[in-house]
């Protein structure tokens, strides 16, 4: 018995150490030499150490077209199985380019949905390194029918379990949809490729030439397309990220993020040193973000796209908060299309993972203009209307300086069913700037005074002293209160406190129709 065992413990190391070597030692030394880490050890460097344990190793393909009866795939180009991320476990498929490029058929895809469905039903988070030349075409459309595959899975999921897409290679096609669906997508400076057609299709169906990195390159979905949401300059760098993201979020959509210690925020950032009184003065709200959260901490999503709006989280009272500011130092942090969309999605994210939002607000409203107007801003423009109308998570907003016309209604305002909104005494809250509300209202005694510049300026000032303060607004009951810049984090903790245990009824509906 014992010699029976042992031969069949050999055969299975035998079969083991087969079926690890992916495509061989020849395929992986040209995947180290394009700068990227073999499929297994992108796995070892994103989880806890010795906690990763693989499932499906010796699936193999079934296509029998082609010259494929016969051929052999390692585990069909893809890793799947679960491991820990600041010791909690998270589901993990990781495609192995070395194994037929990554291509996806029908058991590669089985093996993806497999690894999916455990996730929903365990509650994990899901975690997919993509590296694929995209549909085995030998398969036909057994490749086709896998993506719709995971597709259907990856919106079943939505708002359930957290889905975090890594690029790391091509992704190509019908793939790129995965990702797409998915929370957040990392990539990485000089290996991620996100296209639907390459640059061959293109230059012979409209003869434009354009290099593979101009067209989906890492930089383009983070600064230009917004897929993008997190940028690495290497694929430890982009591990680290991932981490750090998870120690934010809820595993789940029934439970909270974890509690860590409370620290108060550094020094460094002297909330009324950092905004000028002046209004046509900019700041990094980003600075404002970190004179709030423990120890200064602030994880910014999507940093490099529609910057005029910031997003991301850091902690209060040790626990998770999802900001959403409006950024002065670019565009006056005005609302147009792409920054309407970053906001309004993040915010459906908090909601749906039960992080509590805080509004930090400095805006003179939508960006005017034909090429917006013509880019629908105002179907955009809704979304985040939307967004903030569906949300039942704790919502406080603060108003620091401007906030005038749709844009004031837009940034979480107590019309939206805000819980708390708070303003500092410079705040100007307006249908418009004081200077074209003056211009408008006073059209008439401007055009016909003998200095028309001095009844301008007059003018203007009468709006700002009759209109342009908080106090109108905390008149009729849109301000909570009018704050002392250096209060404004220990107003946010305690509406925080407040509203932990907040209830909010909804009409029953199957779901409701945002203006996607």
């Amino acid at each position: 018995m014992a010699l029976n065992l042992g031969s069949k413990l050999r055969e299975l190391e035998k079969k083991t150490e087969k079926a690890i070597q992916g495509g061989g030692e020849q395929a992986i030394a040209k995947q180290i030499a394009m700068g990227k880490l073999p499929a297994r050890e992108r796995i070892n460097c994103l989880v806890d150490e010795n906690s990763f344990y693989e499932y499906d190793l010796f699936v193999e393909h079934d296509a029998r077209e082609f010259g494929m009866d016969g051929k052999e795939l390692p585990g069909d180009g893809v890793i799947i199985g679960t491991g820990k991320i600041n010791g909690k476990p998270v589901a993990i498929y990781a495609q192995d380019f070395t194994v037929a490029g990554g291509s996806l058929g029908s058991m590669h895809a089985r093996k993806i949905t497999k690894i999916m469905d455990y996730a929903l039903r365990m509650r994990l988070p899901l975690i997919g390194i993509n590296d694929s030349g995209g549909a085995r075409i030998q398969e036909g459309v057994n490749s086709l029918a896998g993506y719709g595959e995971i597709f259907f899975r990856n919106t079943l999921a939505s708002g359930v379990t957290p889905q975090i897409s890594v690029i790391l290679g091509p992704c190509a096609g019908g793939a790129v949809y995965s990702p797409a669906l998915t929370d957040f997508v990392f990539v990485v400076d000089n290996i991620s490729k996100m296209f639907i057609t390459g640059p061959e299709v293109i230059k012979s169906v409209l003869g434009e030439e354009i290099s593979m990195e101009d067209l989906g390159g890492a930089r383009v979905h983070c600064e230009t397309t917004g897929n993008a949401h997190f940028f690495a300059k290497s694929e430890k760098e982009c591990f680290e990220q991932i981490k750090t993201l998870l120690s934010y979020i809820p595993w789940h959509n029934e439970e909270q993020s974890a509690v860590a210690a409370t620290r108060e925020p550094s020094k460094k950032y002297h909330i009324e040193k950092i905004v000028p009184i002046d209004p046509t003065k900019p700041y990094d709200v980003r600075d404002v973000i970190r004179s709030l959260t423990d120890n200064s901490d602030f994880f910014e999503v999507q940093e490099l796209w529609a910057a005029n709006i910031v997003i991301g989280f850091g902690r209060m009272a040790g626990k998770t908060i999802g900001f959403v500011a409006n950024q002065p130092m670019v565009l006056a942090g005005v609302l147009d299309c792409d920054s309407s969309d970053k906001a309004a999605r993040f915010i459906r994210y908090c909601d749906a993972f039960n992080i509590p939002l805080v509004t930090i607000e400095d805006m003179p409203g939508y960006l005017p203009g034909v090429d917006q107007e013509h880019a629908g801003v105002i179907r955009h423009g809704a979304k985040l209307l939307y967004a903030y109308s569906e949300a039942t998570v704790p919502r406080i907003t603060v108003i620091l300086r401007k906030a005038y016309g749709g844009g004031y209604i837009a940034m979480n305002s107590r019309h939206l069913r805000a819980d708390f909104v708070f303003a500092w005494p410079m705040a100007e809250i307006a249908v418009m700037g004081p200077e074209g509300a003056a211009n408008i209202i006073f059209r008439k005694e401007i055009m016909e005074a003998a200095d028309p510049d001095a009844m301008r300026k007059q003018k203007v000032q009468e709006y700002k002293d009759k209109f342009a303060n908080p106090y109108v607004a905390a008149a009729k009951g849109y301000i909570d209160s009018v704050i002392k810049p250096k209060d404004t984090r220990q107003f946010v903790l305690q509406a925080l406190e407040l509203t932990k245990s907040k209830t909010v009824g909804r009409p029953k509906k199957k779901h409701g129709i945002p203006p996607f």
